[in-house]
């Protein structure tokens, strides 16, 4: 993360550390106040690689939030404009040094009243105190730098890649950082609106609770699944013609609600590869127990009863033969008939003697045959 990137950097790394929300504010800054970051620190690989991934992810952000400006036009004006300020001299915070006095680089600019060493960028306030500075170490490791030959140890702990060269290459290197903090500070103005929300965003979320966080985050996803859903809808019809064309089948497994072949454990465990013939159905081979055993509720095996003039169909399970079916049906009704007459029921002759008396025609011709009538 940048942020991250910019709180280990040289002259940042110990101080007071920035808060997002303050780093959104001045990440394109680079001079002081608010760039607290010396020159001679800027040379570092460490800032080099932050300022590079700065401006390569706020290009491409840029080129997502507007794919349809021309951006590449808008780069190459920036890059154009970096041209003119680098020759002039005018770029912020890179100035060309002016040529060193035969102090040793001592500069008296009037505005300043004191002496002003350009290989430490510190003022002093007379020349004693500038020239009793010389001969320190600091000065020594600035002034090397500055000439583009320092020593390789130091240069090593400093992450200063400046081999020997002169001041030429140490001026080349300072353009490549330039053009990159001059291409940020040119994205992040184009961006200002995006910058402003993002902002007032993150202060937003700073004053939620935890819950609420929650809550936004469930809300942002339960809109996003469902736009997906709807936007897969639409091609999942075609989508499913070809996964039928693609099944890859040579078992002949039943299929899934998926249209995909369940796994052959499954297949054995409910027995599938077991057939059911039913006869009543129409010689129908159902496969499976399971299956065998839910038909004779489905309405196949009712409509083949009905044809055989079966009625009560609850009473035939486990029925599958027509010639049985039929002996079933046929001594169901004649018990039926039997109980019936048993118990006077309907169905029965009633016959009436000469006293009035009402009976089942088969007991009135028993006692007439025994004379008790």
């Amino acid at each position: 993360m940048p942020h991250e990137e910019y709180l280990n950097l040289p002259g940042v790394k110990g101080g007071k550390k920035l808060t997002y929300l303050q780093y959104l504010v001045v990440f394109d800054k680079f001079t002081p106040p608010q760039c607290n970051i010396t020159r001679q620190e800027k040379m570092t690989e460490q800032y080099f690689s932050y300022v590079g991934s700065l401006a390569q992810y706020l290009e491409s952000f840029i080129r997502r939030v507007k794919p349809l400006e021309d951006l590449e036009k808008l780069f190459r004006a920036f890059d154009e404009e970096f041209e003119q300020s680098w020759e002039m001299g005018m770029v912020p915070g890179w100035e060309a040094k002016q040529a060193a006095q035969s102090n040793g680089g001592a500069a008296k600019p009037e505005e300043m009243g004191g002496v002003w060493c350009a290989d430490c960028e510190r003022e002093f306030k007379n020349d004693n105190v500038y020239k009793a500075h010389l001969t320190g170490k600091k000065h020594i490791k600035n002034a090397q730098v500055a000439n583009g030959t320092p020593n390789g140890d130091t240069a090593m702990s400093h992450g200063i890649t400046t081999s020997a060269g002169g001041p030429a290459l140490a001026r080349l290197k300072e353009r490549a950082v330039a053009e990159r903090e001059h291409r940020i500070q040119k994205l992040a103005s184009a961006m200002s609106t995006e910058r402003e929300d993002t902002r007032v965003n993150v202060e937003r979320k700073a004053g939620m609770t935890d819950r609420e966080r929650q809550q936004e985050l469930a809300a942002l996803f339960a809109e996003d699944s469902m736009f997906t859903n709807a936007t897969a809808t639409g091609d999942a019809d075609a989508a499913d013609a070809d996964d039928d064309e693609k099944v890859y089948n040579p078992l002949k497994l039943p299929l899934a609600w998926d249209g995909k072949p369940i796994p052959f454990w499954l297949y054995k465990l409910h027995g599938l590869g077991v057939e059911f013939p039913c006869e009543i159905c129409g010689n129908y081979v159902y496969m499976g127990r399971r299956a065998f055993d839910k038909h004779f509720s489905e309405q196949r095996h009712i409509y083949g009863l009905k044809c055989l003039g079966i009625t009560q169909t609850g009473l035939f399970s486990q029925i599958t033969g027509i010639e049985e079916a039929q002996r079933l049906w046929d001594k169901i009704q004649r018990d039926k008939k039997l109980i019936e007459e048993r118990k006077g029921g309907a169905g029965v002759e009633e016959m009436e003697d000469t006293q009035g008396h009402v009976m089942p025609r088969k007991v009135y011709e028993d006692l007439r045959k025994a004379g008790l009538l």
